[in-house]
């Protein structure tokens, strides 16, 4: 495979909201150390994303020491929140999982509402050790998962992005490309593979973490949502549609679930166990 190693590292404090870029980040065993450990339900307990509220991509998350966040968003002063103590706890239905949850002041809750125009609540997820299980399909008996779509890690390729950019422009629909890696909203970014690659790994080492390639990634209407503006478009899922069909899946990257812990850092090399 050459030299991969790992390009970029992305933590996304809160479901759905713009996160940071850290240099370093530990893994843990559901996911990166502060990654989607927060999310937004509406008044029936569902979890809200950029599906409904494309907006949610302007607003940010930042991750304070001991778990707490500081949000921000245009035209709202920024809001630090407290991990919520322990006590009283809500159900959200993340896609179909009921998972319990902390929830947030309710200071919160109304900057969050405010922002969005929309009743919504701020839940924390207090015990990420046995809160939520990866699907059984593609689990190991005790591994479980944070607020994420499904899997504690997506890992994208920039060869990848580069070949999709590469077909969107020869679409429909070429003026909305190239479209850029944040679009995807993965974990890691890895540099120096061949495009597609990671479709044929199975386990991977990240530096010292080890971790399962546990199925590609199918995509949503997320991805059509510009990270920067919040406006729609029909790519990549244009594209994706009519290349990159796997099965029911529009598949962009690789989810992932650590065998180890530890600490992943920019440059770290990227090797294929299998």
């Amino acid at each position: 495979m050459g030299t991969a190693e790992l390009h970029s590292i992305h933590v996304h404090p809160v479901k759905a909201l713009r996160g940071t870029s850290p240099r370093e980040a530990l893994v843990e065993p559901w996911g990166l150390a502060g990654d989607r450990r927060w999310a937004l339900v509406d008044d029936g307990g569902k979890v809200v994303t950029q599906r409904r509220h494309p907006r949610l991509a302007l607003a940010a998350a930042e991750l304070l020491p001991g778990g707490g966040l500081r949000l921000s968003a245009p035209g709202r002063e920024p809001l630090t929140v407290a991990v919520p103590p322990a006590g009283a706890t809500a159900v959200v239905d993340v896609f179909g999982t009921e998972v319990e949850a902390a929830t947030a002041d309710a200071a919160a809750h109304t900057w969050c509402s405010a922002y969005l125009g929309a009743a919504v609540r701020l839940l924390h997820l207090d015990d990420p050790a046995t809160r939520r299980r990866i699907d059984p399909d593609y689990a190991r008996p005790g591994e479980t998962v944070s607020f994420a779509d499904g899997f504690p890690l997506l890992l994208t390729s920039l060869a990848s992005l580069d070949s999709l950019n590469s077909l969107i422009a020869q679409g429909d629909h070429a003026e909305e490309g190239p479209l850029p890696m944040n679009r995807f909203r993965p974990n890691v970014v890895v540099a120096g593979t061949p495009p597609w690659a990671e479709d044929d790994w199975s386990r991977i080492a990240i530096g010292e973490v080890v971790l399962r390639v546990a199925k590609p990634c199918g995509r949503c209407a997320v991805t059509t949502v510009d990270q920067s503006t919040a406006g729609r478009g029909r790519e990549p899922l244009r594209t994706l549609g009519r290349h990159r069909r796997f099965g029911q899946d529009l598949a962009f990257g690789q989810n992932l679930v650590p065998e180890t812990t530890g600490t992943v850092r920019l440059g770290d090399p990227v090797r294929v166990l299998a």
